[in-house]
């Protein structure tokens, strides 16, 4: 059984999506089709940073998959809950959580702050919103202490928005399953 489909009635956090999956699990892909089968424009908020020249290929050729048309591609790495109230009545698919808790992590800003901030501005939004993350928390015990404390903040995060949102689906060889679905339709 499936998701119910997003409609552009879909509002707050009811009518707000969670894609959790690894790496290259198919989450992005599977957020993309969940966004583009509402009607367009639909906006691409990037929290990634190009650190390196690998890095701004892989942007580079995210934006080049993804296509101009019907897309505004909105890059900010921090200050997600802005770009959401700015595009309040728009359908957003933000990519990644997980990259904007590295920022969030590597900048020494508070993590709990910029979460209800981001939870205020998932609530006040008038469009669909699908939200990507990498599920961390799977693997091995990280070696180091900010690894950790990344492990551990991402779990919470996921674990809060999960709580609070309609709909969580878990991505793996780009089979979706569906965790959550409160029937919004």
């Amino acid at each position: 059984m499936g998701m119910t489909p997003l409609s552009p009635t879909d509002t707050g956090l009811r009518g707000t999506v969670l894609v959790l999956g690894g790496a290259r699990s198919g989450k992005s892909r599977l957020s993309e089709a969940m966004l583009t089968a509402l009607p367009a424009p639909w906006v691409y908020l990037a929290t990634g940073r190009a650190w390196d020249e690998e890095m701004h290929e892989r942007i580079l050729r995210h934006r080049a998959e993804r296509g101009s048309t019907g897309w505004l591609t909105v890059e900010e790495p921090l200050d997600v809950q802005t770009v959401l109230n700015r595009h309040a009545q728009t359908p957003v698919l933000l990519d990644c959580l997980t990259l904007w808790l590295s920022n969030l992590l590597l900048e020494e800003r508070d993590v709990q702050g910029a979460t209800t901030a981001f939870m205020a501005g998932l609530a006040a939004r008038q469009a669909p919103t699908v939200l990507v993350a990498n599920e961390v928390g799977l693997g091995i015990v990280p070696e180091n202490s900010l690894a950790r404390r990344f492990r551990d903040e991402a779990g919470r995060l996921h674990q809060r928005i999960a709580q609070e949102v309609s709909r969580v689906m878990f991505v793996a060889a780009g089979l979706p399953l569906t965790l959550k679905d409160d029937g919004v339709d």
